[in-house]
């Protein structure tokens, strides 16, 4: 099953190894998926992790890299729910996730696939009627209907870490159930995990979006997510789509075809090679990669590690604006392509360029509050100062955070590859997304168009419109006054009056 890496077979009692005394603590991480979307992704990105330490891992021993997103279970004892190993070999791995949807299915097809082992119907809340692109369903009706079973399998999931330290939620902005019940679940993590940190990937909806709906539930959610999340990673549907069809290009011109082979489930890291590719799985493998990245060091080792609260605790100066932009490259980290790696130096200058970026938007003409550089492979770190100093002329940074980069550097390069790069970005450019999104909301709005299906929503009231283009509102408006600040030398900032 892939709950076991490499093949290993289950072990006899008497093998166990001790781990080694000077390894690192690891911390546990916490995936929950929300939704159609938030359960696509979350499925690649649990087929690509268990890739990754496949490819690592030989012996099939249970090490810390695995027991931050996995548990190793003896199921043979214990009425079924099996015990928990904290060291010796891998007998099944058991995924640290909570997979809630409000239809059945994405969830079922997980459940009878070849990830089936790896999740526990314990660990899976879903429902059969949907949320009708809704957020008020989902929010208001579907939260409070299933607030305790969630909260029961999120304190479940919880007390099988010994150091829980992030719970990583993925869900759509579009739809009613990753919108809506996605951020009630993010309001009750907040409430009951308090210490823990909240880190958000939203995908956000294209402007033909075919939900008409789509900005109601997109502009409600980001109070939520505005509100409630430590770190939000939006991700545009549109830059997705160009990525894959640049990819796509890539391989039909020839000018690549001879380094891939095209029979490959392109970008696909299909072990199951008889399984149809589906149009997202693409899209959703890049996501997934992006997941893959950004916890490769509190997973692995390193010469310089970064914990995910470093990331909040230095790319978010202010509590409300810690939505960041990411980028990656190469994109075919995830491809059974083989597409050569690009030199190091370009992969730094590609980190920076619009086409590798998961939103459309323009970091160089906007302001850098500050970034952050997660790299894997086998670079040094003279490689890393050398490229910052060669890039940092074209990059306007905030007056009082000039030095404002963070860098990680992972030793474990991702499968297939010698290196690769994620930038985390924040950057007043962000503001261009929720100013498209607040049009599109108002043009509804104006005509009151769909409003009915929400307000017969048992506690959903006219003003939950109006306090969310409020919040979104307000949040434009503090990025405008940070841009306003470019090229001035600021002495005294006024950081409070901005940071309210």
């Amino acid at each position: 099953g892939a709950g076991r890496l490499a093949g290993r077979p289950a072990s006899v009692c008497g093998e166990e190894e001790e781990e080694s005394g000077d390894q690192l603590s690891m911390t546990q991480s916490v995936v929950v998926q929300v939704g159609q979307c938030g359960n696509q992704i979350g499925c690649r990105f649990w087929n690509l992790v268990l890739r990754e330490h496949a490819n690592v891992n030989k012996k099939g021993i249970y090490d810390e890299a695995l027991s931050n997103f996995f548990r190793n279970v003896d199921t043979r004892y214990s009425d079924g729910h099996g015990i928990n190993l904290h060291k010796g070999l891998i007998r099944t791995l058991k995924a640290r996730a909570v997979l809630i949807d409000m239809e059945e299915g994405v969830v079922n097809e997980l459940l009878q696939g070849p990830l089936r082992d790896v999740f526990d119907s314990k660990q899976l809340i879903s429902d059969v009627s949907g949320s009708g692109n809704n957020w008020a369903v989902g929010y208001k009706q579907y939260g409070h209907q299933y607030r305790d079973q969630i909260l029961n399998i999120l304190r479940k999931t919880a007390e099988h870490c010994d150091s829980l330290q992030c719970f990583f939620l993925i869900h759509s902005m579009g739809g009613g159930t990753g919108s809506g019940l996605g951020t009630y679940v993010l309001s009750l993590l907040e409430d009951e995990f308090p210490e823990v940190y909240r880190f958000v990937t939203a995908v956000y909806p294209s402007a033909e979006d075919d939900v008409i709906t789509s900005p109601y539930n997109s502009v409600l959610a980001m109070k939520e997510l505005t509100e409630h999340a430590d770190c939000v990673l939006p991700i545009e549907n549109q830059s997705l789509v160009d990525i894959v069809n640049k990819i796509n290009q890539m391989a039909g011109t020839g000018k690549m075809a001879s380094t891939i082979k095209l029979q490959s489930t392109l970008i696909s890291s299909q072990t199951e090679i008889k399984r149809q590719e589906k149009p997202f799985d693409a899209m959703n493998n890049i996501v997934a990669n992006l997941l893959l990245n950004l916890t490769s060091s509190s997973r692995f080792e390193g010469s310089l590690n970064m914990d995910l609260n470093e990331i909040t605790m230095n790319l978010v100066p202010f509590p409300r604006l810690h939505y960041l932009v990411s980028s990656l490259t190469p994109l075919y980290t995830l491809a059974d392509v083989n597409i050569p790696t690009r030199r190091l130096d370009q992969m730094f200058t590609d980190a920076f360029s619009k086409d590798h970026q998961l939103m459309h938007a323009d970091p160089k003409r906007n302001l850098y509050l500050a970034c952050a550089l997660m790299v894997r492979g086998n670079v040094l770190i003279s490689d890393l100062r050398r490229n910052i100093e060669r890039l940092k002329p074209s990059l306007q940074f905030v007056s009082w955070n000039r030095e404002g980069w963070k860098t990680s550097l992972c030793s474990i390069p991702p499968v297939g590859h010698t290196h690769s790069l994620l930038a985390l970005a924040n950057n007043t450019c962000v503001k261009s997304t929720f100013t498209d999104l607040k049009d599109r909301f108002v043009k509804l709005y104006k005509k009151k168009a769909h409003i009915h299906h929400y307000l017969h929503i048992d506690g959903m009231e006219q003003s939950c419109f109006t306090e969310a283009t409020d919040s979104l509102t307000s949040l434009i408006e503090e990025y405008n006054q940070l841009d306003a600040t470019k090229g001035q030398i600021i002495n005294n900032v006024p950081r409070l009056s901005i940071a309210m």
